[in-house]
Order: structure tokens, then C-alpha cells, then sequence
């Protein structure tokens, strides 16, 4: 793959979601194991974001590194999430990833579902 088009599908991780990322690893129930991205049909917008933690890496896998956290994004999502940004945001509501997708045309109010057409 070209580096150029490498850069394009990448998938970058604030600090915020790195720290996140890293503390929940620490715990014993995720020892080992990234953080996987991966988008499925539903939601109220057409498709949402699911995150869990995986020891596996299939054939179809991309794994994105930043600011000391890995994360797992299999080959289909990531035409969806192609140059998104994972972020970890606290506030009032609660805490909780956000993923900032230039892909999405629309998404729901939560920000858990999203829209490409």
C-alpha cells in the first residue's frame, strides 16, 4: 500500500483517547489486548460505531498507532472511518470515545450513529 494512501485511510487518536485507551488496558480484564473500531449497520442514522477490546488480529486488520495506544480497524470500516479522529470526551453528560468522521454527512445527537448518504 502507498504510503500516500496509508495517510488518507489512517485513523488518528487525540491524547485524550491514547490515555484512555492505555489505562483501560491496565485493567486485568483487557490485558493484552487493543482497542477494536469497527461500524455496523443500524442505529438511527444507518450505522453505528461499536469499541471493544480484542486479543485477535485477523488477515483483513489495520492497526493505527498514536500517543502510545493501538487500535484495530478491520478492512471494511475503515472505508467508513477513513480519516476520522478518536477522541475521549468528559463532561457533564458523561465520558465517553467520540469519533470525529469526515465520512458522516449526518448523525444522531448522542454522536453513536452516523449517516453517509
Amino acid at each position: 500500500m502507498a504510503e500516500q494512501d496509508t495517510l488518507e485511510r489512517r485513523i488518528g487518536l487525540t491524547e485524550s483517547a491514547a490515555r484512555r485507551i492505555t489505562a483501560l488496558q491496565r485493567a486485568d480484564e483487557n490485558k493484552g489486548q487493543r482497542l477494536r473500531i469497527s461500524v455496523s449497520g443500524g442505529g438511527c442514522q444507518g450505522f453505528q460505531y461499536n469499541f471493544s477490546f480484542d486479543a485477535a488480529q485477523n488477515d483483513d486488520d489495520v492497526v493505527f498507532e498514536q500517543n502510545g495506544a493501538a487500535i484495530v480497524v478491520d478492512e471494511t470500516s475503515l472505508g467508513l472511518l477513513a480519516g476520522s479522529e478518536l477522541d475521549f470526551v468528559e463532561d457533564l453528560v458523561g465520558s465517553y470515545f467520540a469519533m470525529k468522521n469526515p465520512n458522516a454527512t449526518s448523525s444522531c445527537g448522542c454522536g453513536a450513529s452516523f449517516s453517509t448518504v
